[in-house]
């Protein structure tokens, strides 16, 4: 049996985002590194402790998690999400007070490649193509963080 058939690579993980996860993957060509494009995948990214108690929360409430990403080095994880979440200026104020950032329409969002694990890993990963609502995952953080109230149910 050719065991390079099964091989984990940039190409077969870059397909699997794409086919299995509809996440608009693709890979770098200089560096190598799978990156997908904000648009009709969204990203809300805060400091780890912080996304773990988003985590645990939409837990708690009974909803369902989607794909995470761990930034390994700058301790950071993002939650990838539908991009439903209209910021004014008031509320991004908020946010970046909490250093929580909604990634714009057309930015990069790096993905966790085979050989990228001191870089990205999955905290929670894709396994179809569910993505929460990134104004829920907002609102959880200024809830977790004390900066907002939230309802106690998680819209799904």
């Amino acid at each position: 049996m050719n065991d390079t058939a099964f091989a984990d690579t940039p190409v077969s993980r870059c397909t699997y985002y794409r086919r299995t996860c509809g996440l608009p993957a693709g890979i770098e060509p200089k560096a190598g590194r799978i990156v997908m494009t904000a648009g009709f995948v969204g990203g809300v990214t805060m400091p780890a402790t912080l996304g773990r108690q988003v985590r645990d929360e939409i837990l708690f409430q009974g909803g369902a998690i989607g794909p995470i990403i761990d930034h390994v080095r700058s301790r950071r994880w993002t939650f990838l999400c539908r991009p439903d979440c209209t910021e004014d200026a008031d509320l991004r104020l908020r946010l970046l007070r909490l250093d929580v950032s909604v990634v714009a329409q057309g930015g990069e969002i790096a993905l966790p490649a085979p050989a990228d694990t001191a870089f990205r890993r999955w905290v929670n990963p894709p396994r179809d193509t569910f993505r929460p609502s990134g104004a829920t995952i907002v609102a959880l953080a200024l809830a977790c963080a004390g900066a907002s109230r939230v309802p106690r149910r998680v819209a799904r």
